[in-house]
This record gives C-alpha cells, structure tokens and sequence, in this order.
C-alpha cells in the first residue's frame, strides 16, 4: 500500500492556491489598466481575457459579473495612506493636499475616477463604491483634523465634513473642471483660508 505524508498532501493545494492568486492579481491589474484607459462604458471581460490571458471561464469562476470585476477592480483605488505627524495641523493638511495635488494629474485612478462618479449616478453598487473611494481620500484629513482637536489646536464642536470638503473640494474642481494648475502656491492659499476660518 502507498502512503502519502501531509506534508506531500498540502503541496499541491498550496501550488494551486498561489496560481488562483497570481491569476486574480493579474486579471485585477488588467481591468484596473482598462479602466484607467478607457473608464467603465467601454470594459469588456473579453479584453480583460485578452490581455490578462487568463480565459473567461475562469474569470467568470472568480466574478460571475462584469459589474462585480469592475467593482473589484476600482477597490484597489481605496489604498491606505500613509498619514503625516508634522506636530501642527497646519504642517499635516500641507503635507496631504501636496499629496493628492501630486497625485490627481499623475494618478491611474484620477483617470477612472469621473467614470465611476457617472456610472453611480444610475448603479447603487457603484454608488457605494464611489462612497468608499471618497472616504478613503477624506480618511487622513478626518485623522489629523481628529489630532488637532486632541490638542486643543481645533475646537471640538469643528464640523469636520465641511472643513474636509472646503480643502479637497478645490483641488478636485480644478482636476475636473476648470483644469487649471493645482500647484504648490495654490494648494497654500487654500489651506491658509481654510485655516484661517477656523
């Protein structure tokens, strides 16, 4: 009779755990590249097949949508930020709008983003997660906002929705619609008003 050790037994499950993975990263990367070139009204499951080389039926095995694939897709644009520790509020807010300034003209997701917002206008799932997206942005202003008030450099009765939307807002408007520069001296001016009506 053949035995077969445990060790021998986990072997193959964990080379098949790490193919399934390498396929979903590699499908995930695909649509997420897709999305950044052409946003949501023009992705197909067949190019994501295409250029991932991963067939369809095994996509479909992991996202038994389109619109599940998209979804999954655009989380990987709800990374987690680093958040700065300056010692002032002034010094943190700086240290994130610059950030985002940075990113909003060079970013794969600034691309998808404006896709996202119209299709949510019409699909609750989207919806949601263009909710999420938005949060993720907000979540390292909230903190230092959240610090500020820790040490008394904030008055506890800030509304810290407001104050959030009056710095990103600006940022965003000039990204989408106005496209003018979102510079350094820029990105100042609106923290130094913002701060200022505190």
């Amino acid at each position: 009779m053949v035995t077969t050790s445990k060790k021998s037994e986990r072997v193959p499950s964990a080379k098949v755990n790490g193919r399934v993975e390498r396929s979903r990263y590699t499908v995930l990367t695909t649509a997420f590249e897709l999305l950044s070139e052409g946003g949501v009204a023009s992705f197909t499951v067949d190019e994501v097949s295409r250029r991932s080389g991963v067939a369809k039926t095994t996509i479909y095995r992991h996202w038994p949508t389109r619109e599940a694939l998209v979804i999954d897709a655009c989380s990987r644009m709800i990374a987690e930020q680093e958040v700065p520790d300056t010692g002032t509020l002034e010094g943190d807010v700086t240290a994130i709008l610059e950030e985002i300034a940075h990113l909003l003209p060079t970013a794969n997701w600034s691309f998808v983003l404006p896709s996202i917002v119209d299709t949510a206008e019409r699909n609750p799932e989207f919806a949601e997660i263009h909710s999420r997206i938005q949060r993720g942005h907000a979540a390292p202003l909230r903190e230092v906002l959240q610090r500020a008030v820790d040490r008394g450099e904030l008055s506890a009765d800030a509304d810290m929705s407001t104050i959030v939307a009056a710095l990103l807002g600006p940022l965003f408007y000039r990204r989408w619609f106005s496209r003018e520069p979102i510079d350094v001296p820029f990105v100042k001016a609106i923290i130094k008003r913002v701060l200022a009506s505190l």
